[in-house]
């Protein structure tokens, strides 16, 4: 059993009677008496069995404490018959102690307040309140002990029922992955009550390296689940361990294709045309839109209504996606399937379509292994930046809400402006015959 010593024990002005006890106030004894509001007992000490042993118990104040105890060959605590918990250790030697019995983390602990000649009984009584009621113990309801035993594997399901209809699919998927993989193997046993930062950090170190990306996904996650617990009292408000931990810094991956690229993938779509048709039309739309994977992977016929495609649901909320004649042309080129709603539905007509297997392979024969399908929405931004397009239409026309993700391509506005500057520069250099 761990001894915990308290030094010195910090008054408390008052004691709410939710603690336990009717309200009361600390003051210096006097004449050996205590004065609070409730009467004090003289009662002499009285015996218990339990499990066979003799358990002694007595109003414990400070006459009572100032007493000469019996000695035994082992010590002996005498418990107090109002503050479960709260008793006097009385030592071979004769010696006296204020001692406070509880439990933290599932392990019963004892903790040593001071001899009865150096605390007040009724300091010590108001200490011993205040740490008791800190545990959970002392004047709580008994349910508090079963909902602060609630482990974070069993809390999941609750946050996710409650919480999870809000969340769009994809955003439910990918959370619930990196819990299963990330998070309960860690934190699943550990009762939601007990998650403190540093076993937080501790798991952040753990990932840094190859799991880094995998930590910045999973970390919100962690962050929902506690302050929902928070929300439903499961754990002190503002005791968050999530919060202030950075995330770790990943290079950014905008990659844009160049006019050779292109020309390479145009020539490398045109070759399996035939035999593809719907991952094409899919790639081209992304192309001549600028729009997400799954803006044109989830399209419906209803959404089409030329020249917008009206999305009543993406990543940002509703959308409207402008189509240039290049995207009309290629919707047009698409068969309707009979009954089906999508524009590019699975081989059942059930689902969308998936071509992630499919692209791998593309990608592969046109010698840019690297390429990924959101890039060529950051292709579509690079090229109408070439085109001197302002960022404010160009972010119209990526669906951004925030002026601030469309500043990301502001560099590459930048080098537009640069090269403009070059070749104006030059064009003078020649015609004032600095150079031939």
């Amino acid at each position: 059993m761990r001894k915990v010593s308290v030094k010195s024990v910090e008054p408390i002005l008052k004691v709410s009677s939710s603690l336990g006890g009717d309200d009361c106030y600390p003051v210096p004894e006097l004449n050996g008496q205590i004065n609070s509001k409730k009467p004090v007992s003289s009662k002499e000490p009285t015996s218990s069995t339990r499990g066979g042993y003799a358990i002694e118990s007595a109003f414990l104040d400070g006459n009572y404490a100032r007493r000469k105890h019996p000695t035994k060959q082992a010590e002996y605590t005498i418990w107090d018959t109002e503050l479960k918990g709260f008793g006097l250790r009385v030592l071979p030697s004769g010696s006296c102690f204020w001692t406070v019995r509880s439990r933290q983390r599932g392990k019963h602990i004892r903790i040593t307040l001071g001899r009865p000649d150096e605390v007040a009984a009724l300091l010590a009584r108001t200490q011993a309140r205040r740490l008791l009621a800190e545990a959970a113990v002392d004047g709580l309801p008994k349910q508090k002990a079963a909902v602060n035993a609630i482990t974070l594997e069993h809390f999941v399901d609750m946050h996710w029922n409650d919480v999870a209809r809000y969340w769009k699919p994809s955003t439910a998927k990918r959370n619930f992955t990196a819990w299963r993989v990330q998070l309960a193997p860690v934190f699943g046993a550990m009762r939601i009550s007990e998650v403190r930062s540093t076993d937080v950090r501790r798991w952040r170190d753990d990932c840094a390296g190859d799991q880094e990306s995998q930590y910045n996904r999973a970390i919100p996650v962690l962050g929902s689940l506690v302050k929902y617990a928070e929300a439903l009292n499961l754990r002190r408000k503002g005791s968050n361990p999530c919060r202030g931990l950075p995330r770790y810094r990943r290079a950014a991956k905008e990659r844009y294709l160049s006019p050779v690229e292109h020309s390479r993938l145009g020539a490398a779509l045109r070759a399996t045309d035939d035999r593809f048709p719907s991952q094409v039309a899919i790639v081209r739309l992304l192309l001549f839109t600028g729009a997400r994977i799954s803006e044109i992977r989830d399209l419906r016929w209803e959404w089409v209504r030329p020249p917008h495609l009206l999305l009543p649901d993406s990543k940002t909320g509703p959308k409207t996606i402008w189509l240039n004649s290049q995207a009309l042309a290629v919707l047009a080129s698409i068969p309707r399937r009979e009954g089906c709603p999508l524009v590019f539905p699975n081989m059942a007509g059930t689902k969308p379509l998936t071509i992630d297997p499919w692209w791998s392979g593309f990608r592969l024969s046109c010698s840019m292994p690297d390429l990924r399908l959101h890039d060529l929405r950051h292709s579509f931004a690079s090229t109408a930046i070439m085109d001197n397009v302002p960022l404010v239409t160009i972010g119209k026309l990526l669906g951004h809400v925030l002026p601030e993700t469309t500043a990301k391509y502001a560099h590459l506005a930048d080098e537009v402006i640069g090269d403009a500057a070059q070749r104006i520069s030059g064009s003078l250099a020649q015609a004032l015959g600095l150079r031939p």
